[in-house]
Formats: structure tokens, sequence, C-alpha cells
């Protein structure tokens, strides 16, 4: 297995692992906090698909799939393709408001489809291109790639985890 199918592989997870943490929600479900000052499922769910979208579309030179669609308003935004939820504070965590589970997983599934169109147009010599130098060391596309994978399954395992402190 090369490079580039062992991060398709990594990638094609995050999706199943968000879907098994959102699916039967009900809105109120996926913006209630588990604990005073900690991220609900719902934007949980909707930052690990802004960061994948934002990341990739940088590193591919596209558009973000967030641009398109109308993806903001389904979640009660603006359509401001610097907002990923870095940076966050209660206050932005809690103007995230999917309007379903469905919404969430239709955007990650649009996110997912975009990043997999981008790793199939890549082979294992790109990894090595240099994407950020304001790193010491320069980020390459496969640390940049890997950090992605990194951040997506954290909240992806924060959601399960909240999900289950729901009960469900």
């Amino acid at each position: 297995m090369d490079a580039i199918a062992v991060l398709t592989e990594a990638f094609s997870r995050i999706p199943d692992e968000a879907r098994r943490a959102v699916r039967g929600l009900t809105p109120a479900q996926l913006v209630a906090a588990p604990a005073e000052g900690a991220n609900p499922i719902g934007w949980l769910v909707w930052h690990l698909a802004r960061g994948q979208d934002a990341q990739v579309a940088a590193v591919a030179g596209t558009e973000q799939v967030y641009a398109s669609d109308g993806w903001a308003a389904r979640f009660g935004l603006e359509a401001d393709p610097g907002d990923t939820g870095y940076g966050h504070g209660p206050i932005e965590v809690r103007a995230v408001q999917p309007e379903s589970a469905q919404a969430l997983l239709d955007y990650l599934d649009a996110v997912h489809a975009a990043t997999q169109r981008f790793l199939a147009t890549l082979s294992d010599a790109d990894l090595d291109r240099v994407v950020d130098d304001a790193w010491d060391p320069p980020v390459t596309l496969g640390v940049r790639l890997v950090s992605i994978i990194d951040d997506d399954v954290q909240h992806a395992g924060q959601a399960a985890y909240a999900r289950g402190l729901l009960g469900e």
C-alpha cells in the first residue's frame, strides 16, 4: 500500500465515525453542551468538516465546499469561508445551529468527496511539497494531511463521547 492509499483510507474513516455520533439526534440534542463550556456534538462535527474543507481547499488550490450550495445557512451562519471554528469562544460555538443531523452529514460527505478527488490527483512525491513555510521545519503536504486527519479523528471521538453522555 502506498502513502496515498493510506491517506485515502484514513480520511475515509472520518465520515463513518461522525455518522455514528450524530445519527438520529434532534437539532436540540446536536446543540446541547455535555457540560458547561464543553463543545456540543453539532459544533464538533461541523468544525471537523470545516477544518478539513478549508485546509484541503487551501493545499489543493480549489474553492471550499462551504462556499457553494448554501451550506452556511444550514448551520444558521453567514457564508464566511474564514469561519472554521478555530478560536471559537462560547458565543460562536452556540451560534452553530445545525438544522439536522443530516445537514452535518451531507456537508461532511461533500467535503469528503472533495478530499478524495484531491487525493486521487497525488503521487507519493507530491507529499514532500512544502505548503507552509511559516514553521520550522516547513510543513509539507504529507504532514498537513496527517494533521487534518489527526484533528478530525479527535473531534469525531469527542462527538462520540458526548453522544454517550446523552444516553443515546
